[in-house]
């Protein structure tokens, strides 16, 4: 079977001014099926690095990070991307962590002991970098995506709003299932059971996806599969049409 991740892992890969992306992985859904994840990583006009959903912590990959600036910044952006938020919060344990509201009120969360110090909340928040826009998609069951716009760069970043695996990485038994689910490059978008959770959020989860359109991002950066480095505004407007149609 081919690497269902992009290597090469753990590291810091440029893709934009002040912006990376560290692919990771792979991770097993339900256990078997191996997918690949992916982490941002922003360099602020502080100086100071954020990092969008955390992959493992490796000291390698710490030393790399801070080779571009102090790790001062956590970013939880829904409820499940934050499983790797305490190995990187015994490692840095000045930095705040930023969870998707909610968060914290899941027992898992609670059971974990990670440490959540702001919810991304709607509206002006202290501390926040000025440069990233927050776009919160909300859901059903409490579900909220926290989609950031990194406005010197142009570039949105997503985590499970869209899913754009390549077939030729995936185990072969799983292929036409990923295509009959139209979660394939060139244009994936959420699965299934993620978009029936969006719908319940109505009205404020559809004006959200419009909103995110109209950042017209030059790239779109989400956690699994080839992200949007071409074309993005348009491809993102496919992805996106259960939710804003």
């Amino acid at each position: 079977m081919t690497e269902a991740t992009y290597p090469p892992l753990d590291i810091p890969k440029p893709v934009a001014q002040d912006l990376w992306v560290v692919d990771s992985g792979p991770m097993r859904a339900m256990g078997v099926i191996p997918i690949p994840v992916r982490m941002t990583v922003v360099r602020l006009a502080s100086g100071e690095i954020l990092l969008h959903s955390p992959t493992r912590h490796l000291p390698q990959l710490q030393a790399a990070l801070e080779s571009l600036g102090p790790i001062r910044h956590l970013v939880a952006p829904n409820i499940v991307h934050w499983t790797f938020l305490k190995e990187w919060q015994t490692q840095l344990p000045g930095a705040l962590t930023w969870a998707a509201p909610g968060l914290r009120q899941r027992g898992t969360v609670k059971r974990s002991g990670v440490r959540l110090d702001r919810d991304l909340h709607e509206g002006p928040l202290p501390d926040w970098p000025e440069e990233l826009d927050r776009i919160i998609v909300p859901g059903g069951g409490g579900f909220r995506e926290i989609a950031l716009f990194h406005r010197p760069s142009r570039s949105l970043i997503l985590v499970d709003l869209v899913l754009n695996f390549e077939p030729e990485k995936l185990p072969f038994p799983l292929r036409p299932f990923a295509r009959a689910m139209g979660i394939t490059a060139p244009d994936g978008k959420a699965p299934a059971y993620l978009r029936a959770v969006v719908r319940m959020g109505g009205s404020r989860a559809c004006e959200a996806g419009r909103r995110l359109l109209a950042t017209n991002p030059e790239r779109v950066i989400f956690a699994h599969g080839k992200w949007f480095d071409r074309d993005a505004g348009a491809r993102l407007e496919r992805s996106l049409r259960w939710l804003t149609r």
